[in-house]
C-alpha cells in the first residue's frame, strides 16, 4: 500500500487526478470505477479542466460506480446518476453508453446485483478504482460487518450513513435505507485502487487502516490485501 499526505483539498484532488490523467493516456480505452460523494468532487473538476485542455479523453472510456441508492429514480436531484452527470459526465466526451450505475429502480434486485458484477467482467474488468472512506470504514456502502468475499449486492444503511448522506435531501426523512453497493470482493478486483480521504472526520479511518489489522469489522482494512492502492490523504479541511 502507498501512502501519499497531502496538505490541502485541493492538493488530493490534483495528485489523484495525476494518476487517472496517467492511466487515460496510457490506456485510453480504459475501465474505470468510480465513486460519489464529498471526496471526489474536486478530483472530477480537475479532471474536466484536463479534458477540455486536451489532455485526456473520456470518448472510448467505460465506467462503473460504486453504488446507488434503492428505491431512487435515476433523474432525481439526489440520485447517484444526476451527482456523476453533474460532477463529471455532463463536461467530459464520454459516450452515455459507456456509463454505468447500479439500477436501484430494477424490478429484480437481486438480478440487478449479479447482473452489474457480470457486466464489469464482461468489460474486462476495472482498470483503477476510485474509493473514498467512510468514517466507520465502509467502502462503497459496505458497513462493518460486510463478508470480505461479499459481490455486488443490498444494503441496509446504517443510521451513521444516512446521517451523513442527508445533506444531500430536502428532507432528512428521504434519505433511502438501502443501497446497492460493488461488494468488498467486486472493489478488489480491480487491477488498482485509488483512496482519497481529507479533513479531520477521515483521520480515525486513516490511522485505523494504517495499523495494518484486517477485520470485518472495518471493511476498508481487506484493502490491505490488494496489490496495488495508493491511499492520498490530509488532515483537517
Amino acid at each position: 500500500m502507498k501512502w501519499i499526505e497531502v496538505n490541502s483539498y485541493d492538493e488530493m484532488s490534483k495528485v489523484a487526478a495525476n494518476i487517472f490523467t496517467k492511466q487515460l493516456q496510457e490506456k485510453p480505452t480504459s475501465i474505470l470505477g468510480l465513486a460519489t460523494g464529498g471526496s471526489p468532487v474536486g478530483m472530477y473538476e480537475e479532471l474536466v479542466k484536463r479534458q477540455q485542455a486536451g489532455q485526456v479523453s473520456f470518448k472510448d472510456v467505460i465506467t462503473f460506480n460504486l453504488d446507488e441508492y434503492v428505491g431512487l429514480d435515476r433523474k432525481s436531484p439526489a440520485s447517484y446518476w444526476t451527482f456523476m452527470h453533474e460532477q463529471l459526465f455532463n463536461h467530459v466526451d464520454i459516450k452515455e453508453e459507456n456509463i454505468h450505475l447500479p439500477n436501484g429502480k430494477a424490478e429484480d434486485l437481486a438480478e440487478e446485483c449479479v447482473a452489474y458484477d457480470a457486466r464489469i467482467k464482461e468489460a474486462g474488468g476495472i482498470d483503477l478504482q476510485l474509493l473514498g472512506i467512510g468514517v466507520n470504514g465502509h467502502i462503497g456502502f459496505n458497513e462493518p460487518g460486510t463478508p470480505f468475499e461479499s459481490l455486488t449486492n443490498i444494503v441496509e444503511l446504517t443510521e451513521s450513513t444516512r446521517t451523513e448522506n442527508a445533506i444531500y435531501f430536502d428532507d432528512p426523512k428521504n434519505v433511502p435505507t438501502h443501497a446497492i453497493t460493488m461488494g468488498i470482493q467486486s472493489i478488489m478486483n480491480a487491477k488498482e485502487i485509488v483512496l482519497i480521504a481529507f479533513g479531520e472526520k477521515k483521520l480515525e479511518a486513516i490511522e485505523r487502516l494504517k495499523s495494518g489489522i484486517i477485520n470485518e469489522d472495518f471493511p476498508a482494512s481487506q484493502l490491505l490485501n490488494h496489490q496495488n492502492v495508493t491511499v492520498i490523504y490530509g488532515g483537517t479541511k
